[in-house]
């Protein structure tokens, strides 16, 4: 998360009441808006950093132009259809002119509090499970679908005598990049639907949505849409197209203005479905109710909801720490960006939300390891998961497989590994399938079949991974729908007939 993520283990405790859903109030259009304020001793100290305003509905764009620049700052990307703006400003006063509850810098929470500088990125924060090497582990025309256990649990080939899916359907890799040459990938890549979003603002150029640091945008795309050739690996839906939409920096971090860029991208080019296989930095947890963070949430919130409206299935992974999401408890890791000895353990309650996977109208996925069990990292809870797939599990290895995904990597290679960044793309996948049968299904559609056509999957009788005679994590619910699985294991068969 990303989920692809440089992640320390996150500190949990089952001692909080599950979450609720705690709704943040907007003003509706009719309000009247805000008038711009009289921007009095701008200073230009630097750096410049990027913000993520709010406004309420119904603000024009030459208003909510005139409140930035009143407040010292430059918008460079404005959506109306959601009232949310990316600025930068190098005044230091620029988020309490326009509004401490208005405006949030992920960039701002990354600066040392003891120089000022950039933190440099925590050691050993990437967790290696889910993260492929941006190098190939193996490259060769050969078929490997054989190692593809994770294909077989949800009955991908089986499918595909029925369907591979459909060109009308497009789904969006909201990740790190996809490699456009990879011979696995260039049938199904639509380079015209893709861009990068690392700035906030959308650019289609190859260079801004190609991968420069990291394989796992590459590895989501694989298994997702890889082709049925006969060569290499197959993807679930390899008829369908997809499209690279750069969410992750050079860095390896998803700010909240990539992420609504994305979101409003994918929306605003019809695509049938995003897939996201990450948490939104700088917060594991984003607490509706804290400052700045509840910017973080409300806009996230906004273009999730318009992407819905526009007809786009958003699909999610839960992440990988191993969490209880109803009950989180502790957070020791935020602000992910902000130097270690920056960094102290916070309570978080239930309004605190690992986006975009918790919120309203998102497809959470966990992972399941080849025995159809929960993988050890998989967070879970009743309520906060959907479905589950294949992410691996290397204590689940089949025989003579690895625990992990086998799937494409950058410059012409293939690799395994584990995460719920891993499960949510087969979930994708079976979602990309269901749309090309059923191309009027709106988003609401697709997300009530997913759930419909899955495998039920009950509690474990015994989650003790580790032999210890200690429950490692616990199961609630019941067998059509608990807190490990959801609605059960996405079945590509099924979606099909």
């Amino acid at each position: 998360m990303p989920l692809h993520r440089r992640v320390r283990a996150v500190a949990v405790s089952a001692t909080l009441l599950a979450t609720g859903c705690l709704a943040v109030s907007t003003p509706a259009a009719a309000h009247p808006v805000e008038e711009p304020a009289t921007a009095v001793g701008c200073v230009q100290p630097g750096p410049t950093l990027r913000y993520l305003v709010v406004f309420r509905h119904g603000t024009s764009a030459p208003l909510a132009e005139a409140q930035v620049s009143a407040a010292c700052g430059t918008t460079t990307r404005y959506y109306p259809q959601i009232a949310v703006a990316v600025a930068v400003s190098a005044d230091p006063r620029f988020g309490q002119r326009i509004g401490v509850d208005r405006a949030y810098s992920a960039q701002l929470d990354g600066l040392s509090k003891r120089t000022g500088a950039p933190a440099q990125p925590k050691e050993g924060r990437r967790k290696k499970d889910d993260e492929p090497a941006f190098a190939p582990a193996s490259t060769g025309a050969v078929d490997r679908t054989a190692e593809q256990w994770d294909m077989d649990l949800i009955r991908a080939a089986e499918a595909h005598a029925v369907s591979t899916g459909s060109r009308d359907v497009v789904v969006g890799v909201l990740d790190s990049g996809i490699d456009p040459a990879h011979p696995d990938l260039v049938g199904a890549l639509d380079p015209a639907l893709s861009a990068g979003c690392t700035t906030g603002v959308a650019d289609p150029s190859p260079a801004a949505w190609s991968p420069t640091t990291s394989g796992h945008g590459t590895h989501v795309a694989g298994t997702i849409a890889a082709a049925d050739d006969g060569l290499g690996t197959t993807g679930v839906a390899p008829g369908v197209r997809i499209a690279s939409v750069k969410v992750v920096d050079d860095a390896g971090f998803i700010y909240p203005e990539y992420a609504v860029c994305g979101f409003m991208w994918a929306a605003e080019r019809g695509m049938t479905i995003t897939n996201n296989s990450y948490f939104i930095d700088p917060w594991v947890f984003t607490c509706q109710n804290k400052q700045g963070q509840s910017v973080v949430y409300e806009a996230v919130r906004r273009a999730v909801e318009y992407a819905t409206g526009q007809g786009v299935l958003t699909v999610a992974a839960t992440g990988n720490a191993a969490a209880d999401l109803t009950k989180p408890g502790r957070d020791a890791l935020s602000p992910t960006n902000a130097a270690a000895e920056d960094v102290k353990p916070r309570p978080v309650d239930s309004t605190c939300l690992v986006l975009p996977a918790q919120l309203r109208n998102v497809v959470a996925v966990s992972s399941v390891g080849a025995d159809k069990v929960k993988a050890g990292y998989s967070s879970y809870g009743l309520g906060a998961v959907d479905l589950t797939a294949p992410g691996g599990d290397r204590r689940q290895a089949p025989d003579d497989k690895s625990g992990c995904v086998l799937s494409t990597v950058p410059a012409a290679g293939y690799d395994y590994s584990c995460g719920t960044s891993m499960a949510a793309p087969h979930v994708s996948g079976v979602a990309a399938l269901l749309a090309s049968t059923h191309p009027e299904a709106s988003a609401g559609e697709l997300s009530r079949m997913l759930n419909a056509r899955a495998e039920t999957l009950p509690c474990p009788a015994d989650y003790d991974l580790n032999g210890t005679g200690v429950q490692d994590a616990y199961c609630t619910g019941y067998s059509e729908y608990n807190g490990f699985y959801g609605h059960g294991m996405v079945d590509a068969l099924a979606a099909v007939r």
